[in-house]
């Protein structure tokens, strides 16, 4: 078969949604191979690659469960259940409105995310993709319709084959490696202008909307902003663009990492959720009155967020590196203070008109699976509004010398998630009990590993 990089044009107004429409439109394209997905816990890509034909024959396809028992590293949690002992079958249902090329293949690819279901039929609750649309129905109970526009945050790094060695910005056209603080740096931008492009195309071709990028604060960071929309196309969205920035920079010769910090010295990266809620019917935003006011919803959106994000840290910062963002002087936020048009709180509320009125959840780190950040973020609103929960007062002044209203590292974060027990009724036992289970063995790992720092400052000291 003769190589064929070339755009599908993919009409994406128009997928199919039977199985003989399926087979035309592959047969149309002349699709080669079909990656099957879903987002496990972490938010990484897991499934089975298959011929075309066998795709298009929807043939059931299976996954073990034991693929949500897998912690970062590769290795396996000790976890009692009949779904770990037995490693039962989940079945693959493919979605095909998220039918996209795969612009950086050899040969005419599709890309399908799945959801996963149990061989009853029944949707496994703690599939990120399902959890995201069990939050998703609580709110189209009450008649409401979430909107977020997620921003994305991340480095182009030289390769480092070496885990030893600390990583480095790549060098651009101009032959130098950037030094960072160079935030909206147009020049800047242009240093890495191959990269970029190759995002942007990759990104048309697979009907991903890119609002602005821009130059971060970090050497070589760089922030990708999205429209906003309905929840589960943008976390779709957000775990397709991740793949896709990272193919970008192997293109050419460098990385894209989405560390949360992956360079001493530099900023972190975030993954800002903004987000409103409308009336399902009416479309109007539910967080403005009338008279272009706050309405209690708004109000208690953010009561919400003040009085359950602390517990749901472990999930927006699911690394021990995570914690590294979360620092004073990190250009992150250190506490739960809300206030207007103020980067330096974790609750912005930004400057808009009053029928885009909208809260920004500024804790989550972009290392966070986007299927569940923006799932308990807007379990954290929910609760609130059902609660009525009122926030503190509007901080005023800078809110990076408050006081510090978050978990310091993820085995506090773990804790204060085990102890909100509305937070975890809301998410699910069993996402609840396998996340608790697997970050503890995370950071069990971790602790087995001796750092540059303790060599450096204990070797010859203590």
């Amino acid at each position: 078969m003769e190589n064929n990089n070339s755009k599908l044009n993919i009409d994406l107004t128009q997928l199919p949604t039977q199985p003989d429409e399926l087979r035309a439109f592959m047969s149309r394209h002349k699709i080669d191979e079909v990656e099957c997905t879903i987002p496990d816990f972490h938010g990484v890509a897991r499934g089975k690659a298959m011929p075309a034909v066998k795709f298009a024959q929807s043939s059931p396809t299976f996954l073990p469960f034991s693929i949500f028992f897998q912690s970062i590293t590769g290795q396996y949690i000790d976890y009692e259940s009949a779904e770990y002992d037995t490693e039962i079958d989940m079945l693959l249902i493919p979605d095909l409105s998220t039918i996209r090329e795969i612009p950086w293949a050899r040969y005419p690819s599709l890309h399908v995310i799945h959801d996963i279901h149990y061989v009853s039929g029944a949707p496994v609750p703690c599939a990120p993709r399902n959890q995201l649309k069990h939050i998703l129905e609580l709110y189209k109970k009450q008649g409401w319709q979430p909107v977020v526009a997620p921003e994305l945050e991340f480095y182009l790094t030289k390769k480092n084959i070496n885990p030893d060695m600390p990583l480095e910005p790549p060098v651009g056209r101009s032959g130098r490696q950037s030094v960072g603080r160079q935030s909206y740096s147009m020049a800047a931008i242009d240093e890495y202008e191959p990269i970029i492009e190759d995002i942007y195309q990759f990104a048309e071709a697979q009907g991903l909307i890119i609002d602005t990028i821009i130059q971060e604060g970090g050497a070589a960071q760089l922030e990708i902003n999205m429209d906003h929309g309905d929840p589960l196309v943008l976390a779709d969205s957000v775990f397709l663009f991740k793949r896709l920035i990272r193919e970008a920079a192997l293109k050419h010769g460098c990385y894209a990492t989405f560390m949360a910090k992956p360079m001493t010295n530099q900023p972190g990266s975030a993954m800002h959720i903004h987000q409103s809620v409308v009336d399902s019917v009416t479309g109007k935003n539910i967080f403005n009155d009338e008279n272009n006011q706050p309405t209690d919803h708004f109000y208690h959106f953010i009561g919400g967020h003040q009085k359950y994000l602390e517990a749901a840290t472990c999930i927006l910062a699911p690394y021990v590196n995570s914690y590294r963002r979360l620092v004073p002087s990190g250009s992150a936020p250190i506490n739960l203070e809300w206030s207007f048009d103020n980067r330096s709180a974790g609750i912005r509320v930004p400057n808009s008109s009053p029928e885009s009125r909208r809260v920004e959840n500024r804790i989550a780190g972009v290392d966070t699976n986007p299927y569940n950040a923006i799932a308990v973020s807007l379990a954290t609103g929910y609760l609130g509004m059902m609660n009525c929960i009122k926030p503190r007062d509007q901080f005023i002044g800078e809110a990076y010398n408050a006081d510090y209203g978050l978990p310091r590292g993820l085995q506090e974060a773990l804790l204060k998630f085990d102890q909100c027990t509305e937070l975890k009724e809301i998410l699910g036992e069993q996402f609840s009990n396998i996340y608790l289970k697997l970050k503890e063995h995370e950071f069990d790992e971790f602790m087995q590993v001796v750092s540059p720092w303790e060599r450096e400052y204990l070797l010859l000291t203590v």
